[in-house]
């Protein structure tokens, strides 16, 4: 259903950003890769079965926080149809629970993550200003961008819900919102896609009480999400925009 099309991948050596990309290939896609680590990136692409001389592939390396990095990319374009931010960046004391997180690492966190967003958001609608093509953004929020933590899922377990994930992952739904309001055109979308939990070896303790607020998927496979940005990205969804469409079995009712 993405035939013909060309998508950038933003954050493509990551675990939602690689799989993706091994989705929109299979959906008849381009896809131009992007990631600060080039060879993390291109060991994770194969480890999803991508050809390192793929034809329909385009590797490129991108900080999204370098701001002449991300200017001269877009720059760059002039075929591009969509591009979804998978990105997750963040410093090493990222983490914390609430009475440690230092102002300085709160700020840190935010600007690195939601500044970085905002910067490829702009860069998408200056593209479209510029191209006039039909264009697809998705954005990855979280299901606790909608609501408040389930804090008890944590008990007996050395993981929190960081409180700069929380006020990241809502203010890119409201971002994404706004910017679709902001540029007003049809052809213009801008919508956001919010995973549940994200199976990646946690605790089981953890694994068990949060399936017990779920419909028995509990945490999802990385897969069970792609559907959903690959169906933003198509034009099955023409006139969806400034939309967050949850995807967490349940989790949020």
């Amino acid at each position: 259903m993405l035939k013909g099309k060309k998508i950038l991948v933003a954050g493509a050596g990551g675990l939602l950003g690689s799989t993706l990309s091994a989705a929109l290939l299979a959906q008849g896609a381009k896809v131009l890769v992007a990631d600060i680590k080039l060879p993390l990136m291109n060991e994770r692409l194969e480890q999803q079965g991508i050809d390192p001389r793929h034809a329909d592939v385009t590797r490129v390396t991108l900080d999204l926080n370098d701001v002449a990095s991300v200017d001269a990319l877009f720059a760059s374009l002039d075929d591009l149809d969509g591009a979804v931010n998978c990105t997750y960046p963040r410093n090493k004391r990222y983490g914390a629970r609430f009475e440690s997180v230092t102002l300085a690492d709160f700020n840190e966190n935010v600007s690195l993550h939601l500044g970085s967003s905002f910067l490829f958001m702009q860069q998408c609608a200056k593209y479209f200003e510029r191209s006039r093509r039909p264009f697809s953004l998705v954005n990855i929020s979280s299901i606790y961008g909608v609501l408040a933590p389930r804090f008890d899922v944590y008990d007996d377990t050395p993981m929190t819900m960081p409180v700069e994930y929380a006020a990241i992952k809502s203010a890119l739904i409201h971002l994404s919102k706004y910017l679709a309001s902001y540029v007003g055109n049809s052809d213009f979308r801008s919508n956001c896609v919010s995973p549940g939990g994200i199976f990646d070896h946690q605790p089981e303790r953890f694994l068990e009480a949060y399936k017990q607020y779920t419909l028995g998927k509990g945490m999802l496979d990385i897969k069970d999400v792609t559907g959903s940005i690959l169906f933003l990205l198509s034009d099955h969804s023409t006139y969806v925009n400034g939309q967050n469409i949850i995807v967490d079995d349940g989790f949020s009712l």
